[in-house]
């Protein structure tokens, strides 16, 4: 007797698609095959649709606690299920952050009543000023380690500054000799490190340059921020954290440039990986003119030769993931010009449409889109077996596609606090029509449809 079958549906892994059925009791997958005859408490009739094991958004900023005038973890995390996310890993970034384990245990405590999926806690790596504390985060649980290149951190707040006026009471961005060392630590402990990969030097300069010469549009954006910033520092966190001995990912690339320097560091068998997001894959700088301010986002979007390079690589395995970098601002935060505008938007929730619709152009395959989305995430951040695919003794995380669903995107439709996104009015097909986190049913026809029922994540577990 289960506790739930899926029944009669389209079984989607990196490497087959069959019809199948899944017996599900107390949470984990007890069977996966024919399963005529056999009893269930409750019956889900996935005739006609395809059944993928539950995605995972692997890039997150839910800004709870701290910035929830933003988002917060109970909206955040009711959007990723109306999108067909089962599992968030959540940035450390809040006010205070994740820096040592007392400040990962106080967050748990903050965010777990609200969790509508699943979640892991990413720790940060400020250099000297939490060296000591990275082996209590990952004693602690946090599934991996974030370092923002560059930034600085506001001493009296704890808040990340990137833009860090000089003299300013801030904690200066850790050099490459405090990053090695925080590598090596995180290398010896057996997790990983996310990279936000920008020059901050480089940038500066020409950020300098280009609003002292008055430029004021996207383009003038773009030169302050160009391709080769991305691979100087992809490069160099690629060879610090082969020498340290620590798996470095590195996220949101943006760039042909990018790509190249982590495809050359993986045929010499290092151990990297990438990730980028859908605003890389849908927009580029010909969308500023209709969407303006609301598809500023660091690193930026940029023209359609590096998009065209970033699809390549996402079909042939040179990229491995694919992550949301849902980071909301407000409707007035995101009114000004190019340079005062924070940058983000939301992603969880529209992730996996737009994902679907890719697929449904004959832009990637399904069994691929499981791998980025599914199957990579869980191996790089030490859960794979218990979620990231479906086996018996996983947990029965499930996200339920119809390729033939279509959808409009419109802010009114959307569950986070914030409703700022770059794709309104967009259209396509392909859609999350139900997700199950744990055998329970957390959203149907893109409407959560459960309460809280997330847990914390941990490697390993």
């Amino acid at each position: 007797m289960f506790d739930l079958i899926l029944r009669g549906g389209q079984i989607v892994t990196p490497r087959e698609t069959y019809r199948g059925d899944i017996g599900v009791v107390d949470g984990k997958i007890a069977a996966v095959g024919m399963l005529e005859g056999a009893e269930a408490g409750r019956v889900y009739d996935a005739t006609g649709r395809f059944v993928l094991p539950g995605l995972i958004d692997e890039h997150v900023h839910s800004r709870d606690p701290g910035l929830t005038h933003k988002e917060d973890f109970a909206h955040s995390t009711r959007a990723a299920a109306a999108g067909g996310i089962t599992t968030i890993l959540e940035m450390p970034n809040c006010v205070p952050p994740v820096r040592d384990a007392d400040h990962f245990y106080r967050r748990v405590e903050e965010i777990a009543p609200k969790a509508h999926v699943d979640y892991g806690l990413y720790g940060i790596v400020l250099g000297d000023e939490n060296l000591e504390a990275l082996p209590g985060l990952a004693e602690a649980g946090v599934i991996g380690f974030k370092l923002f290149w560059g930034y600085a951190l506001d001493r009296r707040s704890l808040a990340l500054v990137y833009d860090a006026a000089e003299g300013g009471d801030i904690v200066p961005p850790p050099d490459e000799g405090q990053i090695f060392e925080a590598f090596r630590v995180i290398g010896e402990l057996g997790r990983a490190v996310a990279v936000h990969a920008e020059n901050r030097e480089l940038i500066a300069r020409l950020t300098r340059k280009e609003r002292a010469a008055g430029g004021a549009d996207y383009d003038a954006f773009l030169r302050s921020r160009p391709a080769v910033n991305e691979r100087l520092t992809t490069e160099a966190a690629m060879a610090l954290g082969q020498a340290a001995g620590v798996h470095v990912h590195i996220l949101h690339m943006t760039s042909a440039d990018g790509v190249e320097a982590l495809a050359e560091a993986r045929r010499r068998g290092w151990s990297v990986t990438g990730e980028t997001c859908p605003h890389y894959l849908m927009l580029t700088d010909e969308d500023w003119e209709r969407v303006g301010v609301r598809m500023k986002i660091l690193p930026p979007i940029r023209q359609r030769d590096h998009q065209k390079r970033l699809w390549e690589a996402l079909r042939s395995g040179e990229l491995q993931a694919v992550g949301s970098d849902h980071s909301p601002h407000t409707e007035e935060e995101k009114s000004g010009d190019i340079w005062s505008v924070p940058a983000g938007f939301l992603g969880v929730q529209t992730m996996v449409p737009l994902m679907l619709d890719a697929v449904v152009r004959g832009k990637l395959s399904l069994n691929r889109l499981v791998e980025l989305m599914a199957e990579t995430p869980a191996r790089i951040w030490g859960f794979y077996g218990v979620k990231g695919v479906i086996r018996p003794g996983a947990d029965a995380d499930f996200t339920v596609v119809d390729l033939d669903r279509t959808w409009v995107v419109r802010g009114e439709d959307l569950y986070s606090k914030s409703r700022v996104q770059p794709y309104e009015g967009r259209s396509g097909r392909g859609a999350p029509v139900a997700a199950f986190v744990r055998g329970v049913q957390v959203m149907e026809d893109g409407r959560p449809i459960a309460g809280p029922v997330g847990r914390l994540v941990k490697p390993g577990v």
